[in-house]
């Protein structure tokens, strides 16, 4: 575990006002609870009763997030969309990791990419879109990745990973959220592929995969 900006990243995110900053997040975004059934009102004092063991867990890389639980979202045509929702201790814990790496990993992304990113909008897209006509350019291609988010290769992701994070413990507990599996009603399904489903790591992971 090598030294990031003269401090371990695991310190980083296990990092007192780091956490309680991720809590605030998680809190002010709201969302069903997990498998595990805590809601983010209940989320607090949950966390301040674990609150020792989960630093504990995160530093030494032992912290095992709970599988995702998959809801079935109906959909005009009839088919079914998936969501994910992980617990709200395990959202608290990808906002924190979120909170260190996107510092460090989303200054290298394209200057023309928009989507999902800190302080980038559609609206700064679509002036982008307008300077281009204004240059004479008059083809627009609108393409989509179907089922992107699920289908995103995890020892891929994990490489593009290690060239911006050399802490080892961090890769560790973001590799254990891409593999912490989905609760369907009382199924239990492997994940070996996909980013971690309702997350807040998932579009910076995915954002890591496509730029590379």
């Amino acid at each position: 575990m090598k030294e990031q900006d003269g401090i371990y990243l695991i310190e980083q995110v296990i990092a007192d006002d780091n956490l309680w900053r991720a809590y605030k997040k998680v809190r002010k975004n709201k969302g069903a609870p997990g498998v595990d059934g805590v809601t983010v009102y209940q989320l607090k004092a949950h966390m301040e009763k674990y609150y020792h063991p989960l630093k504990r867990k995160l530093k030494d890389g032992t912290y095992q997030p709970q599988p995702v639980k998959r809801v079935a979202i109906p959909k005009v045509d009839g088919s079914k969309r998936y969501l994910g929702i992980p617990c709200a201790l395990d959202r608290v814990v990808q906002q924190a990791i979120l909170q260190v790496i996107e510092p460090i990993i989303d200054p290298q992304f394209s200057d023309n990419s928009y989507g999902f990113r800190k302080e980038k909008s559609a609206h700064q897209a679509i002036k982008k879109t307008e300077a281009y006509y204004e240059e004479g350019y008059r083809v627009v291609v609108d393409c989509d990745l179907k089922s992107y988010f699920d289908t995103i290769h995890h020892h891929r992701i994990r490489g593009y990973l290690g060239y911006f994070i050399s802490d080892k413990i961090v890769l560790r507990l973001i590799w254990k959220f891409l593999r912490s599996g989905i609760l369907d009603k009382d199924i239990y399904i492997e994940t070996t592929k996909g980013a971690p489903q309702g997350g807040p790591l998932s579009p910076i992971l995915a954002n890591v995969d496509c730029q590379h």
